[in-house]
């Protein structure tokens, strides 16, 4: 059911590990130049091709995935309530996996904070308000179970 309000907690939750493809989660000034860090991979700035990590895009497509197909499991919400938590766990697991990438790079000068640095924390907040929805839906539905 699209209308219900976890149901656009996990839309939102998908849309914004979407956007960690095209938004740069954090700039890194080193000897060598300046990186860009988004859901792509490492790009030094004025190179034609970044450094591609195809194991990153394909995590980051796969948690906007799960979110999204996790709207319409409900009819099952003990399913639901654990997929929202798994895909807390890889949301929480990608944004350690973005730190090591940058830890990687060799004579860092400085660290810019970009846009992108809170979505994955936001993803979190949008998981977790829909868990809380889901958890509301279960006890009405027990509510009106009791009073059958």
């Amino acid at each position: 059911m699209i209308q219900r309000i976890q149901s656009i907690w996990l839309l939102l939750a998908a849309i914004t590990i979407v956007c960690l493809l095209i938004v740069p989660t954090i700039g890194v000034a080193a000897n060598n130049g300046y990186y860009t860090l988004n859901g792509f991979g490492l790009q030094l700035e004025g190179a034609k091709e970044q450094v591609k990590n195809i194991p990153l895009l394909v995590s980051i497509i796969l948690a906007g995935l799960i979110s999204f197909i996790n709207i319409f499991n409900f009819r099952n919400r003990k399913l639901q309530i654990r997929i929202a938590s798994l895909n807390i766990f890889l949301i929480l697991a990608l944004s350690f996996w973005l730190s090591r990438i940058i830890n990687g790079i060799q004579g860092i000068k400085t660290l810019d904070i970009e846009p992108g640095l809170l979505l994955p924390l936001v993803a979190i907040i949008f998981t977790l308000l829909a868990i809380r929805g889901i958890k509301q839906d279960e006890k009405l539905i027990r509510s009106a179970d009791r009073l059958r």
